[in-house]
């Protein structure tokens, strides 16, 4: 009989010498699917509004498609992956039919336009890879297919995304190895998005190519640039573009762990909370690019650069647990980003200005418009999470969820409230059958006074402002956890160029003055607006107001003119509305006695680490 020995010992041998693949770094919160949350309240309205009176007004055939079959090729960056991959996210979120046959008629157009060699783009063969902003498109473009891949399960998207990835990373010896010296844009800008596709590839397909690519090619690892304030040749300071690479850092460093992948994006975060790099309404730099002296007016926020902020929120706050992400996440939606959307969902800006006039973009391409219907798809994955076993309740909404706890079990959450309006929040948890496991809650860093109850009684443990509050026990069918927030006024002190004013702000939320409601004020710029001095004493509770949301809130304040007067009357009584308003024109103003401003809650004490 042949003995078996030498082949089982030659087995053992081969994989006892096999590189080990290295160890990933756990994530503490792990993200709920798309189609697992189902949200209301004004995220799940944006969300509604999105799909029906901007998706599917889109005219796909007029400005999306014809670029990537027009002989002969224009070079335009339209944006259309990016189009594809919220098409995707808005169909799954939603279940919409008219998303799906929008989403579908993408896929078909773009599968449609993809040549021989795999290529799916706006420029001619001579100039592909080479010139700028061909990489960004095709990035984006790849990324949307295998969205639909990851969502729908379309075979046929997978297949296209993999020959146009193979194609660019064969195209990519095209490039001189000096490209972008003396250059207006420099490379990690001008190839925003790429790296993160590839690691998506690699994820798809397991395909190790893809991830040298990112690793190798891309020198990922490596990247560290420091915040480059101004607007300078290379823009290297471009917010967008910083806080993408810094994502696909993040998702490098949960396959490959390497503390160099974390610098970037604690630098970024650093930057903002305790350099001036953050705005009030979760909005950073002017012009596309990082600054830090609180200018307000002009081109504010970029629209782009609030996607990819929010997302860093979220992969920081997955990977560390850190309730002061969902804070920044929570801020930066609910007014910057909103702002960058018409009440009605119809138009879309590429800027926000806190003060001063605000403008709509003029079409529906482009990056900023494309990626505001990416981040506004993405918002349910962002309310809910699991975490050792139980769930994490992040952001504040109506929503329901079904979540696998320990166990294997599959329980039922239900969130009822009418946050931001009030700080009122009900979690009702519907196991099958009698489950043990944690809840945690995230509690905002300005809500001091926070209290938590579960079925009515008190919930043990100091509830602590910029924190999760856990409630681990055996939970059963109706069980609740019942939140409440203090949602005070408060005057926040201005920096920089805002000091001496302040902004008003109530829970997450902050206010803005329309001058239009007052025929005294109805002309005056911003600058003269902000020179308008609050009375803290005539702030009450709020009034409804329907100028950005239905059932929205406004703020009854009353305000003397500019000068030196003293007089105990004031001039002006107002409504300040939210922050969205899309004729907001001032945000900061001026006090009598700043004794009662305080300090932003989510900018981080001297020496507090990033």
């Amino acid at each position: 009989m042949k003995s078996n020995f030498f082949p089982i010992l030659g087995t053992l041998l081969a994989l006892a010498f096999q590189p080990l693949e290295p160890a990933r770094a756990a994530d503490r919160m792990e993200p709920l699917g798309l189609r697992e949350v189902r949200v209301g309240g004004e995220i799940g309205r944006r969300i509604a509004v999105t799909v029906t009176n901007n998706l599917l007004k889109l005219d796909l055939d007029r400005d999306f498609l014809p670029e990537f079959t027009a002989d002969p090729r224009t070079g335009k960056f339209i944006g259309l992956g990016m189009l594809l991959d919220s098409a995707v996210k808005l169909a799954a979120a939603t279940g919409d039919p008219a998303a799906v046959a929008a989403k579908r008629r993408l896929v078909e157009g773009i599968r449609a336009a993809q040549e021989a060699d795999g290529y799916i783009g706006t420029f001619a063969p001579k100039d592909r890879v080479v010139k700028i902003w061909d990489v960004h498109e095709m990035g984006y473009v790849i990324l949307g297919l295998l969205e639909d891949h990851r969502q729908f399960g379309e075979a046929a998207s997978l297949d296209a995304a993999r020959r146009a990835a193979d194609g660019l990373v064969k195209g990519w010896s095209r490039l001189p190895a000096d490209w972008g010296r003396g250059e207006d844009v420099a490379p990690h800008v001008a190839f925003t998005g790429i790296e993160r596709t590839m690691l998506a590839m690699h994820r798809a397909t397991g395909e190790r190519s893809y991830l040298d690519f990112a690793v190798k090619t891309r020198a990922l690892p490596e990247w560290d640039l420091g915040i480059v304030v101004g607007r300078r040749a290379g823009i290297e300071g471009h917010v967008y573009a910083y806080m993408a690479r810094c994502l696909a850092q993040l998702e490098l460093h949960r396959l490959q762990p390497d503390a160099r992948l974390l610098r970037p994006a604690d630098r970024a975060l650093d930057f903002m909370t305790r350099r001036d790099g953050l705005l009030v309404t979760g909005s950073a730099g002017q012009c596309e690019i990082w600054t830090d002296d609180q200018d307000a007016r002009g081109d504010v926020g970029e629209t782009c650069a609030l996607a990819y902020q929010i997302r860093v929120w979220d992969s920081l706050l997955r990977l560390r647990g850190d309730a002061r992400m969902g804070d920044l996440m929570e801020r930066t939606i609910h007014n910057a980003l909103f702002a960058s959307q018409s009440p009605d969902g119809r138009r879309l800006r590429y800027f926000a200005p806190l003060e001063g006039p605000r403008t709509y973009w003029s079409t529906d391409t482009y990056c900023c418009p494309c990626n505001f219907r990416r981040i506004v798809a993405e918002l349910p994955s962002m309310v809910f999470y699991r975490a050792d076993g139980g769930l994490v309740a992040n952001l504040y909404a109506p929503a329901t969820a079904t979540v696998a706890v320990a166990g294997g079990a599959s329980v039922t959450v239900r969130e009822e409230t009418d946050y931001p309006n009030s700080g009122k929040i009900r979690l009702t948890l519907d196991p099958p059958a009698p489950a043990s496991f944690p809840v945690r809650c995230r509690i905002p860093a300005w809500a001091a006074g926070a209290t938590v109850a579960v079925n009515g009684a008190p919930a043990a443990g100091e509830v602590k402002p910029g924190a999760f509050f856990e409630v681990r026990r055996e939970w059963r069918a109706g069980d609740r956890i019942e939140i409440d927030f203090p949602m005070r006024w408060r005057l926040v002190k201005g920096r920089q160029r805002q000091a001496g004013r302040v902004a008003v702000m109530r829970g997450p939320q902050v206010f803005c003055l329309n001058p239009a409601q007052d025929a005294a004020l109805a002309k005056r710029d911003g600058v003269e607006l902000g020179y308008l001095a609050l009375d803290p004493a005539s702030l009450g509770d709020p009034l409804p107001s329907d100028a950005v949301r239905p059932g929205g809130i406004g703020c009854r304040v009353t305000a003397w003119k500019p000068g030196f007067g003293l007089s105990a009357k004031a001039d002006h009584e107002l409504t300040l509305t939210e922050f969205p308003d899309p004729e907001g024109r001032a945000t900061y103003f001026r006090l009598r006695d700043f004794a009662v401003a305080v300090d932003d809650e989510l900018l981080a004490s001297p020496g507090a680490r990033p």
